[in-house]
């Protein structure tokens, strides 16, 4: 055992070379000692040094010695042998077994060692080592991109880690991090990161801090703070001398530089790459970040910057070949496959792309596939080659639906971006499907994935796939004076779907520039928020209607149509619909106007005429730096003056008093009067109480308390004095999430803090024609609305038209 010993110590102060040779002289002295099992252990470690150096072959045979051994002793053994010490032995051999096969890329097999380990480490009692092992499946799982399973292991053990050593603690933490950042909890990862470098630094673990500042600074490139990454990134350089570490370090520390468009710095420290990460020892790790930088190289866009990344890809294809990890050698093909498409050697960018996909196909790897699929249809795009690209763009479209429950999954170690690397495969899927001859089958097919887009854009929203289809599809439902609008955003155009009743999908296309659309959107936007009517505001809705309404006028007009449902995309959503002028009217003046996010419906029917029990909260006076909100009390009296009421004002509108109030009584309605605020970022879509801001998650938790209790989910949720996010041109994708995630059939919201009488008035109107049996949610908003538009003082949009019905319009 002294040897043993001896052999730890060198190899806990990097002396390989000495724990080698101790490590190989235990194994000679148990074996002339007939001692398989200790054999089996020092031969475990002399592995563990072997994968140390990238000596992948000797790592290989010694492990696959050690297991023979410990078959040997399983054998021959007494059944008194069987001690806690023998069964913490055997899971060291199969925990040095998982780690091997998890830096050659075997992770399915690396997940199975572990668990072995695990069994034989829980069998011993020993808590420290079992929960290293759960720590370690957790990695694996990230790994094979399943990362709400690696949550749900890491939760398990989460209780466990107080009791840890400091390094099983260190660990547990940076995984747990690592996997809420990949599921885009990033307020929750940074205390857990930041608590685990605290660890660390208190007791000294050297080898633990440089990985945990790394990710902090990948958190704080995510959360868009480039200087806080930036000093993350040089303190994770300055804190380890380990040089694959460091050559993690520098790549993301370039992938900022070029973010930040620093191409001095960047080019500096290009060219002082690729011999680092030359030199490393091929092993799973090295051959991402290799593959990694070589990616940045390509995006980059810098003169000799493809050529630099061919090289360096080149060398990682043969790496992985030779390491026999097929996973990186699906990344680097593919990404090789990008240089040629990027410097259009199509044909040969074709040939690595295929090449490339038909490996991430034989792992079943769908996160690797969907990318080399996209990247066919491009290059089969340009080649006029249309029906190969649809095909090779429906097959990425399948592949990023099988992944929604993982979406974050899409890229190892990379700063994840929908728009950039999940929205185009849908917009340019659609672009293709949507030709002048689109016939029936290609316009479902274009819905589908609007749709199926939609619900993408929901779940990135959350960082997590908690919104699903339901049951009834919108053209399904039983109402046949409903038209559906599917207006979609392309970079030359807008396409336009129209479902009618009883009638064929019909589409047209509108040739305008996204700069186009975005500067009329914006004219809009302006002219609405102006508390007084000019032609200007008028003029600005007219632009509009020409794209979404004007070509199908008659169409609209003869099938009777009553109600336009809109599931809108982009800029479209922070403008209400019933704003667009025909020339004579206003939208709203024609038709009940509703939205909804594009998901299928939850058994739409009419607000019950028994149900108008409606619980109100509301602030008026000033919190948290919020302006008093005077109008607010005259608007929730005209609620009780009209419908049965329970009324939370100011200092007893607190969160618990609403989550009391929800739990007692099944309110079907539920009246919201307070500042809020809505975002295309969750963490920034809120609403505010009178003990602190309310986030959408917590809204979603207060307002489903009774969910278990209730007979049915709350009928309409109407949140006023809210407001979408200045500045942000997605905002409103807050309010389709806000709308979805509370669980209401209905939300009816402000798109802009309308804090005036007209806001009071017009929640009375709504009340009003909402206790009228025959009358719908989106006709009662109508009537209110049309109330105020046709009141001389209030004609200007901005007193009516910033209210918006959001889900079930029946």
């Amino acid at each position: 055992m002294q040897l043993i010993e001896r052999g730890r110590s060198a190899y806990q102060t990097q002396q390989i070379d000495q724990a080698i040779a101790a490590w190989q002289a235990a194994a000679q002295q148990f074996e002339q000692q007939g001692d398989p099992l200790q054999q089996a252990l020092a031969l475990s470690y002399l592995s563990m040094a072997y994968q140390y150096r990238g000596d992948w072959p000797q790592a290989e045979a010694t492990i696959a010695h050690s297991l023979e051994q410990v078959s040997q002793w399983q054998a021959q053994a007494k059944k008194s042998s069987h001690t806690d010490r023998a069964l913490i032995i055997q899971g060291q051999v199969f925990n040095t077994r998982g780690a091997l096969q998890f830096s050659q890329g075997s992770l399915s097999m690396a997940l199975q060692s572990w668990q072995r380990a695990g069994e034989y480490y829980q069998q011993a009692g020993d808590i420290q080592r079992y929960t290293g092992s759960l720590i370690n499946r957790a990695w694996t799982l990230q790994g094979l991109g399943y990362f709400l399973k690696a949550r749900e292991r890491l939760d398990q053990i989460e209780a466990q880690l107080d009791q840890a050593t400091s390094e099983i603690k260190v660990l547990g933490l940076h995984s747990l991090g690592d996997t809420l950042l990949a599921i885009g909890d990033l307020e929750t990862a940074e205390t857990v990161y930041k608590e685990g470098l605290q660890v660390a630094q208190n007791q000294s673990l050297a080898q633990q801090q440089a990985p945990l500042l790394l990710s902090l600074g990948r958190l704080a490139q995510r959360q868009q703070q480039p200087d806080a990454a930036l000093t993350y990134y040089r303190q994770a350089a300055a804190a380890t001398s380990d040089v694959l570490q460091q050559a993690q370090v520098q790549v993301d520390e370039y992938g900022l530089l070029v973010a930040t468009e620093s191409w001095s710095a960047a080019e500096t420290l290009a060219k002082r790459l690729p011999a680092q990460l030359k030199a490393l020892p091929p092993s799973r790790a090295s051959l991402y970040t290799q593959a990694r930088f070589a990616h940045q190289l390509i995006q980059s866009g810098r003169a000799g910057s493809v050529q630099m990344a061919a090289e360096l890809l080149g060398t990682t294809v043969q790496q992985s070949q030779s390491l026999g990890d097929r996973y990186a050698e699906a990344y680097a093909m593919g990404y090789l496959g990008n240089a040629y498409e990027v410097t259009q050697q199509w044909d040969s960018a074709k040939d690595l792309t295929k090449e490339a996909l038909l490996i991430a196909q034989m792992l079943n790897a769908n996160d690797i596939a969907y990318q080399w699929q996209w990247q066919l249809g491009r290059i089969l795009k340009v080649q006029d080659k249309t029906e190969g690209a649809i095909a090779a763009y429906k097959t990425a479209f399948q592949s990023l639906q099988s992944l929604r429950y993982d979406l974050a999954a899409i890229a190892p170690d990379q700063q994840f971006s929908f728009r950039e690397s999940v929205e185009p495969v849908y917009r340019e899927y659609v672009d293709l499907l949507l030709s002048p001859d689109a016939g029936p089958d290609r316009l479902k097919q274009a819905r589908e994935v609007i749709e199926s887009l939609q619900i993408a854009e929901l779940n990135n929203f959350f960082q997590s796939a908690c919104i699903e289809g339901q049951a009834v599809a919108l053209d399904e439902v039983e109402q046949t004076n409903a038209a559906v609008i599917y207006p979609i955003m392309l970079r030359d155009r807008i396409e336009v779907i129209v479902s009618l009743p009883d009638q064929a999908l019909q589409h047209h296309s509108v040739p305008v520039s996204h700069d186009q659309v975005d500067a009329a959107l914006s004219r809009l936007r302006r002219q609405m928020i102006r508390p007084f009517f000019t032609p200007a505001t008028t003029a600005a809705g007219e632009v509009v209607y020409n794209w979404l309404i004007r070509p199908i006028e008659s169409d609209l007009h003869q099938s009777g149509v009553e109600t336009l449902v809109f599931v809108l995309d982009g800029g479209l959503r922070s403008v209400p619909m019933s704003v667009l002028y025909s020339g004579e009217h206003y939208l709203i003046e024609d038709y009940s106007v509703a939205l909804t996010p594009g998901l299928q419906l939850i058994a739409p029917r009419p607000l019950q005429q028994q149900g108008f029990e409606t619980l109100a909260g509301g602030l008026t006076a000033s919190r948290y730096g919020f302006s008093a909100l005077e109008n607010v009390r005259l608007e929730l009296e005209k609620i009780e003056e009209t419908v049965p009421s329970q009324v939370l004002l100011d200092e007893n509108f607190t969160s618990e008093a609403l989550r009391e109030k929800v739990e007692a009584l099944p309110y079907p309605i539920v009246h919201l009067a307070t500042h809020g605020q809505f975002s295309s970022r969750a963490e920034d879509t809120f609403i505010l109480a009178w003990d602190r801001p309310l986030n959408v998650n917590e809204i979603s938790s207060i307002l489903r308390t009774g969910d278990q209790t209730r007979q049915t989910p709350i009928e309409m949720l109407i949140l006023s004095a809210c407001q979408t996010a200045a500045g942000d041109d997605q905002a409103a994708l807050g309010l389709a999430g806000v709308a979805v995630r509370a669980g209401a059939r209905s939300t009816i919201a402000s798109l802009w803090n309308l804090d005036d009488a007209s806001g009071a008035l017009l929640v009375g109107n709504l009340y009003e024609s909402l206790v009228n049996p025959d009358t719908s949610k989106a006709e009662a908003l109508r009537q209110a609305q049309l109330a105020l538009l046709h009141d001389p003082d209030y004609r200007a949009p901005y007193f009516w038209a910033a209210f918006v019905l959001v889900g079930n319009w029946l």
